[in-house]
């Protein structure tokens, strides 16, 4: 049993969600041939037979699941009129697995009012422990790199794609992200910021529905669109996480906060 308890364990840190049949697939075990397959093969198909096709349905249980789940969020999200109903909305929001797995729903902070809006892609550790966004190492980081540009971080709003750490840091399915997206829509249109800025490339491709790295992102100045038509200025760069691993990629990152800076004088 306790063999048992921590498989589940681990599949439950992996991330996986159901499994395939009630029965484990054997890949070593020959399949039996019937004795009458000759016969079956050459029988013509009779009248009665011919049309009856077996319908497969068009998507799976999981993937309509997702898909009222999305809906669900979206209704949800059209009724928030200030960030406390929001975020309360999230909390009680159980259209996501991954709440169930993490210790907290890190929502946005920072000032509600502001002209920069930082995202970027979910929690990590320390993030999940607080219950706050960038408050480990890599939030550190975040906090020396506005500094340079003289900007303070009570001064900015800052949120992430996902609320929920997803189990060990791995990467977010296409699914959840899609789940987890209409909050952060509608934090953006709440705040409605004069620049975003997306920290890595699933914060960046999840935002401005691209598929593109961020090296090919950062350096270009692109836009978010809002549901009245309004364009918000949008910028990318490095991961402050990324960076504590890529020594080498800080220069390029001051460069991007140097944009973010001339961009902001602009306005």
């Amino acid at each position: 049993m306790e063999d048992i308890q921590n498989i589940l364990s681990w599949y439950m840190a992996a991330g996986i969600e159901t499994i395939c049949g009630d029965e484990p697939y054997n890949a070593l075990q020959k399949n039996e041939t019937p004795e009458n397959a000759e016969q079956i093969i050459n029988t013509p198909k009779s009248a009665e037979n011919i049309g009856k096709v077996t319908i497969r349905p068009a998507t799976t249980l999981l993937a309509q699941e997702n898909s009222a789940a999305c809906a669900n969020a979206r209704e949800l999200c059209a009724k928030a009129q200030t960030l406390e109903d929001l975020k309360a909305m999230m909390e009680n929001f159980n259209g996501c697995s991954l709440r169930f797995s993490a210790n907290s729903t890190v929502f946005g902070s920072g000032n509600p009012q502001a002209e920069i809006m930082l995202i970027g892609e979910a929690p990590g550790a320390d993030e999940d422990r607080v219950g706050e966004p960038f408050v480990g190492r890599s939030g550190q980081l975040l906090n020396k790199m506005l500094a340079a540009i003289s900007i303070r971080r009570e001064d900015c709003y800052i949120t992430n794609v996902l609320p929920w750490r997803p189990p060990g840091n791995r990467t977010p399915t296409d699914a959840e992200t899609a789940v987890c997206l209409p909050f952060l829509h509608r934090q953006i249109e709440l705040i409605k910021p004069k620049i975003i800025f997306l920290f890595g490339a699933s914060a960046a491709n999840a935002v401005l529905d691209k598929a593109e790295n961020i090296s090919d992102m950062r350096g270009h100045l692109m836009e978010y669109t809002l549901p009245d038509g309004s364009i918000i200025p949008t910028l990318a760069g490095y991961h402050p996480a990324f960076l504590l691993r890529s020594q080498a990629q800080k220069a390029k990152a001051w460069s991007d906060m140097m944009r973010l800076q001339r961009k902001l004088a602009e306005m």
